[in-house]
C-alpha cells in the first residue's frame, strides 16, 4: 500500500523504515515544510518521493502524522478534509487531549486513530531515524471507540508487527501520565543542563569530569526545542502540576542537607529506591 508520512524526522523516519522493512508500505511519500529535510529523507531512502500535502494524501491508504504538536491540529484537520472512508490517518504526538478535542466533531473522525508510540531519542531530523526503533516499546491508543473498527484493527496490527505492545487510554489520562513519565524528565534534563552551564564555566571540566550518571541524566537536554516547547505549553496544566510536585521534592532534599538531617536524607533516598520495584 501507499503511505504518506507528514514530518519525516526521528519518529516519522523511523516509522518509514519500519514499514519498509515489514513490507507493509510499497511506496512512501514524504510531506514537510523543510525542503532540506525532505531531500535528506530521499537520500537516506526513508521516502520514495515528496509531494504537496493534498496530492500525497489523495494517493495514500495510510497517512502518518509526526510533526510538532502545535502544528498537528491544523494539519490533521486538513488531512481529514481530504480523506475518504477507505483511508486511515494516524498521529504520533506526545499530547492527545487538545488534538482529539479539536477533531471530535469532524465527519471523518472515525478514520483517525490517535496514537503515541512511546519511543524517542534526543536526536532529530531524518538522519536520526532508526531501524527497529519501536520494538519492545509501548504504544498508547486513545479514544479507540471513536475510530472505525477497520481503521483501529489495521493500526493495532501495524504496531504489533513493529514489536510494540498496546495500551488503551482516554486522551485526558494520557496527557496526565505523559506529564509525569515523559515531560518532567525532559524539563529536569533541560534545567540540569542550564544549571551546569551557568555554574561551571570551564567547559573542559564538564567534559572531563562528567560521568555516566550526569550524561544519562542530562542526555535529554539535547532534544529539540521545536518539538518540546510546544508539548510543554499545550499540556501546561499537567506539566505545572508535576513541576510543583517535583519542586516540592527538591525542597525536601535541600532542607535535609541545609539542616544536616542525615536521617531524613536517607529516608528520601530510600523512598526513591522503591522505583526499583517498577523499573528493573
Amino acid at each position: 500500500m501507499n503511505v504518506t508520512v507528514i514530518g519525516v524526522g526521528l519518529i516519522g523516519g523511523s516509522m518509514a523504515l519500519g514499514l519498509k522493512k515489514l513490507g507493509i508500505a510499497h511506496k512512501i511519500t514524504g510531506v514537510g515544510h523543510q525542503p532540506n529535510s525532505l531531500q535528506k529523507a530521499l537520500a537516506l531512502n526513508l521516502i520514495d518521493e515528496e509531494l504537496p500535502l493534498n496530492e500525497a494524501v489523495k494517493n495514500s491508504a495510510v497517512v502518518f502524522l509526526a510533526i510538532p504538536v502545535d502544528a498537528s491540529i491544523g494539519v490533521l484537520l486538513q488531512v481529514l478534509d481530504l480523506v475518504n472512508d477507505k483511508q486511515i490517518v494516524i498521529d504520533a504526538g506526545s499530547n492527545k487531549f487538545a488534538l482529539c478535542d479539536a477533531v471530535k466533531d469532524h465527519p471523518m473522525r472515525k478514520q483517525f486513530v490517535a496514537t503515541h508510540p512511546m519511543w524517542g531519542t534526543e536526536f532529530s531530523g531524518p538522519e536520526a531515524a532508526v531501524n527497529d526503533a519501536f520494538a519492545g516499546r509501548a504504544c498508547v491508543i486513545c479514544e479507540k471507540e471513536k475510530s472505525a473498527e477497520a481503521a483501529l484493527n489495521m493500526v493495532e496490527k501495524l504496531y504489533l508487527d513493529l514489536g510494540m505492545h498496546i495500551i488503551y487510554m482516554n486522551a485526558e489520562n494520557h496527557d496526565i501520565h505523559a506529564a509525569y513519565i515523559s515531560h518532567i524528565s525532559h524539563i529536569t534534563s533541560f534545567a540540569l543542563a542550564n544549571t551546569v552551564l551557568e555554574k561551571e564555566k570551564e567547559e573542559d571540566a564538564i567534559f572531563e569530569m562528567a560521568g555516566g550518571g550526569f550524561e544519562s541524566t542530562v542526555r535529554l537536554a539535547k532534544s529539540s526545542s521545536a518539538m518540546w516547547a510546544p508539548i510543554f505549553m499545550q499540556n501546561r496544566e499537567n506539566v505545572l502540576d508535576v513541576l510543583n510536585e517535583h519542586i516540592s521534592q527538591l525542597r525536601k532534599f535541600k532542607a535535609s542537607i541545609e539542616k544536616e538531617n542525615m536521617d531524613y536524607l536517607v529516608e528520601l533516598i530510600e523512598n526513591a529506591n522503591k522505583i526499583k520495584r517498577i523499573l528493573k
